[in-house]
């Protein structure tokens, strides 16, 4: 009886100290993933800098390449009669202008993602994207297209590698450029004509980047520049919390994610209902 107890109680032990081991394995592995996800240059950065599949990837900015081209579309569906082969065309404009020439600057210009992607591929997709963008726009508008095809290119430019002084390089000018510009020309690449509810659409797309960007820019400092974070909040009932990078960065990120899936929601909303 004696030795069949003392088994017994060997055998708990053991699956204790198993369940135990497992736990602090699985808690170790959690630690890890969720530093690993902190160290990352974004929280859709997925790249590993070989310039692999996975940091072209992280190249296009998927959730904000999304979000900005939604603006397109809520543009041209404030207009009436709405062309969807039009919509269409001035969506992959944009995308091969933004998505694709406007981050592949950015990335050449300091690279903030960290991907290894070689400066000469960045250049000349860069170049070649933003040209097929501005082709586009010149071939189906022609002369009536042609100053908003200038002024995108400008602000393209001028913005991702902060030319005239990094002037364009500003909380107002992302607002304008990339917010109220897809707008508009969304807008107007319709039939070549604007109208109130299009000016409104550009004002509520300046204000929903000027969000963004009072989000993302502390969220990139702390992925990109600030080592550490620790402080301490006291609350009123006398409890006390202690705070680190990750209790900064988590609200931050979670309203961009909400974002970028609440205004494209909204655009294929407005599309679906005309």
């Amino acid at each position: 009886m004696s030795t069949r107890a003392d088994r017994a109680d060997k055998d708990r032990a053991d699956k204790h100290g198993a369940d135990k081991h497992g736990a602090d394995k699985h808690g170790a592995d959690r630690d890890r993933a969720d530093r690993d996800q902190a160290n990352r240059t974004a929280f859709y950065a997925m790249g590993r800098g070989t310039g692999g599949f996975r940091d072209w990837l992280t190249l296009l900015h998927p959730p904000y390449t999304l979000w900005h081209l939604s603006y397109v579309a809520i543009g041209a569906a404030v207009m009436p009669n709405l062309v969807l082969w039009r919509l269409g065309g001035t969506l992959v404009a944009f995308f091969l202008a933004v998505g694709i020439g406007a981050h592949a600057l950015d990335e050449l210009h300091g690279r903030p993602l960290g991907t290894g992607i070689g400066s000469g591929v960045l250049a000349v997709t860069a170049v070649v994207s933003i040209a097929g963008a501005m082709a586009m726009g010149v071939v189906d508008g022609g002369l009536r297209l042609l100053p908003f095809v200038v002024v995108g290119a400008a602000l393209v430019w001028g913005y991702n590698l902060e030319l005239f002084g990094g002037v364009l390089h500003s909380d107002l000018w992302f607002g304008l450029a990339w917010g109220a510009f897809p707008a508009i020309v969304g807008a107007y690449a319709q039939h070549w004509t604007l109208s109130v509810p299009a000016g409104v659409a550009a004002v509520a797309a300046f204000f929903l980047s000027m969000g963004q960007r009072a989000l993302s820019t502390p969220a990139r400092a702390l992925r990109r520049r600030i080592a550490s974070v620790s402080g301490q909040v006291t609350w009123r009932d006398g409890g006390q919390q202690e705070l680190g990078r990750a209790d900064l960065l988590t609200p931050l990120e979670r309203g961009l994610r909400y974002f970028a899936w609440a205004t494209p929601t909204l655009a294929v909303a407005l599309v679906l209902a005309r």
